[in-house]
Formats: C-alpha cells, structure tokens, sequence
C-alpha cells in the first residue's frame, strides 16, 4: 500500500501540516513561514499528501511579489520514514508539469539533486537576479530560460 492521490488541502488540516512540518525539519522556521504565507494571504495553493488518515507530505505554492503572475514553491516536506521512497518527487513532478502545461512560472531555491530529478531547471532560472544563491534557484513552467528580472518573494520570506 502506498499514499492516496496529492489534493487541496481542507481546512481544519493546518495541525497536521504544523506537525508534519515540524517532523521535517529541523527547526520551526517552516511552519512559522506557512503561518505568515497564511496570514498575509500569499499562499496560492496548499497540496497535501494524505496515507491512511494522515498527512505525509505537504508543499505550498505563493505569489511573488515581482514577476506578477509567478509561483514560488516552499516548504516542501515529506513525512522522515518516507523519504526516500520517492513521493516527494511524484508531488512535485505533477506540480512541474502543471506548471509546463499553463505556462506558469513556478521558482524554488533548494538542492538541485532534488527539484531538478521532478522537473525544475536551474539553467531556466540563470539569467534571474534574486536575494538568495542563485546556484540554487531552480524554474518550471517555461519552455525558455528566463529573461534577466528581479526576483521579489512574498513579504513573509524577509529574514530567512
């Protein structure tokens, strides 16, 4: 057996996304960054990842603030006895290929050995200019690389 199908989240999930994420990381500063992402109203969307009654993996979609109209990713997480198995890597390519199929420009800064196995490109991401490593910053949902344009996260990522 194996989880169900990635959806929405529904409301009255945030506990257990919180605990979820609490299990994934090291320290709190991911559930602390939902809850702004939350409560500034950034988020665009909530995926989670439900097995058996539980939720076992999680990722969040916000606007940017600059370029109007792209998508950052973050956090991802996957519940720590599951990792590895490959689930995240199924979340996150469904998201890569939304992303390709509506042209959506989807940013996420992490480990390439990661996003770019689902989907993300780092070459697409080169020309951008943006607060974080930019080695780092990966891109989906365009066919090109990127024309050279300031990256602006959502407010409630100042001071990560």
């Amino acid at each position: 057996m194996g989880p169900d199908f990635a959806r929405d989240m529904r409301a009255g999930e945030e506990p257990a996304v919180e605990a979820l994420l609490g299990q994934a990381f090291p320290t709190a500063e991911e559930a602390k960054l939902v809850a702004r992402l939350r409560k500034t109203k950034s988020i665009a969307g909530e995926t989670v990842l439900p097995w058996d009654g539980a939720i076992v993996g999680y990722f969040a979609l916000s606007h940017m603030r600059k370029p109007k109209g792209w998508l950052c990713l973050a956090p991802v997480a996957i519940r720590p006895d599951l990792q590895g198995r490959g689930y995240g890597k199924r979340m996150i390519g469904l998201l890569t290929e939304w992303a390709r199929l509506t042209q959506t420009p989807v940013v996420v800064l992490g480990a390439p050995a990661f996003y770019e196995t689902a989907g993300f490109a780092r070459d697409k991401a080169a020309s951008l200019i943006s607060p974080y490593p930019i080695a780092n910053t990966m891109l989906a949902g365009l066919d090109a690389p990127a024309k050279s344009q300031e990256l602006i996260y959502p407010a409630a990522f100042e001071g990560l």
